[in-house]
């Protein structure tokens, strides 16, 4: 699987495998036998409760998702949750913790949560849910072309918003 698809199918659940070699004296396929999977690591910080009945039915679909495509918690995939529940000190304390362990890619929701990710790191990847205007809120450069370390998906695209009337 690409970081392209790991990083789509992170966002989709919301609304590369690495294999290390050589050895001396060993054979590649030897040592890949031998060596332990690399673990993944994902950063999720969100504005709910962890409590909340839909977040957890979302998570549970993209855990389902994940295992289907061989991702499994505990064996090839960490997942580092941080429920920050409308609580804007939570909020700050909890993308610094995120960030300070870099995960190989952080997932934030709504656009509070994107907005304070996206403020603290350059580096690690960024997929965002529940974001009304990306270009607006400074997360991406257009939603053809994001650009920089962000990326995700917006409730709607507000050129269409005058075809509703």
């Amino acid at each position: 699987m690409t970081r392209r698809e790991f990083i789509t199918l992170l966002g989709g659940a919301s609304a590369c495998p690495l294999a290390a070699r050589g050895g001396a004296g060993i054979s590649p396929l030897a040592a890949h036998a031998q060596q332990a999977e690399r673990v993944r690591r994902i950063g999720a910080v969100l504005a709910l409760s962890e409590q909340d009945a839909e977040i957890q039915a979302r998570i549970a679909a993209f855990r389902k998702e994940l295992e289907r495509l061989g991702w499994r918690e505990g064996r090839n995939l960490h997942v580092e949750y941080r429920w920050a529940a409308a609580d804007p000190n939570l909020k700050r304390t909890y993308v610094a913790e995120l960030i300070a362990q870099k995960p190989d890619l952080i997932f934030a929701a709504p656009t509070s949560m994107a907005v304070a990710v996206h403020h603290e790191t350059r580096s690690i990847p960024i997929v965002f849910a529940q974001v009304a205007d990306p270009v607006a809120e400074g997360l991406v450069n257009s939603i053809a072309h994001p650009g920089g370390n962000s990326t995700g998906f917006s409730h709607f695209e507000f050129g269409i918003g005058a075809k509703w009337l």
